[in-house]
């Protein structure tokens, strides 16, 4: 076991890369909501540059950190990059509202001459709008959740280093592409209306919970791979398993619902603010803004 865990905790080549990126991605962040916040622009608070930060400080922690060798060896700490890369880490660089500072924070003629004219060009544009679309987003994070944890697939990712990357990989894009919708950052707008992220939420649940059910109470390893690999700390390979079942359910839990109780109370908010308004506005004669049956604002 100490073999293992030493051969685990050793530095690799792409980790050595992954350390590089986000290192850039801090600098940039930093550099533009430097230039912002010495401008009086104070669109960014503090606690947004946190936030940017903390995502990729558990981006590293899934996949750069020493520790995260160990996905080879227990399918608790794979499905805990996992959560990481797909649920906490893209919702936290989210929140951080990114694109304000990154833009600012790149070199200026980059900005001119390559990066503002490919954000102006009208068919990128429609796959922006296309791939910000809740269907299509819904869609990527579903497919990335129940394709990669096929047995086959998933054996296939964690025998190949390069299959491995693209795991990672798509794991983060599809996270970036769940929480758009939810978290809205600049310049994005939504065009359905709000509460429809509850449903939203409420059926990204479903597939999480049937795939964490069935590795908590299926009763043989689903990942046969595990059973080869050495056991570190002493945990079987059933045990393991039953645990990431364990780990998927209540923290896809917490992290949906704590998004979806904030979204009820600030509909809620907004709907008795509307109420209290409309007596004191009639009374002066005022036309208050009434909500269709579709969310939206009408006269």
């Amino acid at each position: 076991m100490v073999h293992s865990i030493q051969a685990a905790l050793a530095p690799s080549a792409p980790s050595v890369w992954l350390d590089l990126v986000l290192i850039l991605e801090a600098f940039l962040y930093l550099r533009g909501w430097t230039r912002l916040r010495l401008s009086r622009v104070n669109i960014v608070p503090a606690w947004r540059a946190a936030s940017f930060l903390l995502g990729l400080l558990f981006i590293w922690v899934a996949v750069g950190s020493p520790l995260a060798a160990f996905d080879e060896q227990l399918l608790t700490v794979h499905m805990a990059q996992h959560l990481l890369l797909m649920t906490v880490a893209p919702a936290l660089i989210l929140l951080g509202a990114p694109l304000m500072p990154l833009l600012h924070g790149l070199p200026r003629y980059f900005m001119q001459i390559f990066l503002a004219p490919l954000l102006r060009y009208p068919p990128m544009q429609r796959l922006g709008r296309l791939l910000s679309s809740p269907a299509v987003c819904w869609l990527a994070a579903t497919a990335a959740l129940v394709g990669w944890h096929v047995p086959s697939v998933f054996t296939l990712a964690l025998q190949s280093e390069g299959w491995h990357i693209v795991e990672h990989s798509s794991f983060l894009a599809a996270g970036f592409l769940f929480w758009w919708p939810v978290i809205q950052p600049w310049p994005s707008a939504s065009r359905e209306p709000r509460w429809f992220i509850l449903l939203y939420l409420f059926l990204a649940t479903l597939p999480c919970d049937i795939l964490s059910g069935y590795l908590s109470f299926c009763d043989r390893v689903v990942y046969p791979v595990y059973l080869n690999t050495p056991r570190p700390f002493g945990i079987s390979a059933l045990a393991d398993q039953q645990c990431a079942g364990a780990l998927m359910w209540s923290c896809i839990t917490i992290l949906y619902l704590l998004p979806a109780a904030m979204l009820t109370m600030q509909l809620l908010t907004t709907r008795t603010s509307l109420a209290d308004a409309a007596p004191q506005a009639e009374l002066q004669g005022i036309a208050v803004p009434q909500r269709d049956s579709q969310g939206l604002e009408a006269v």
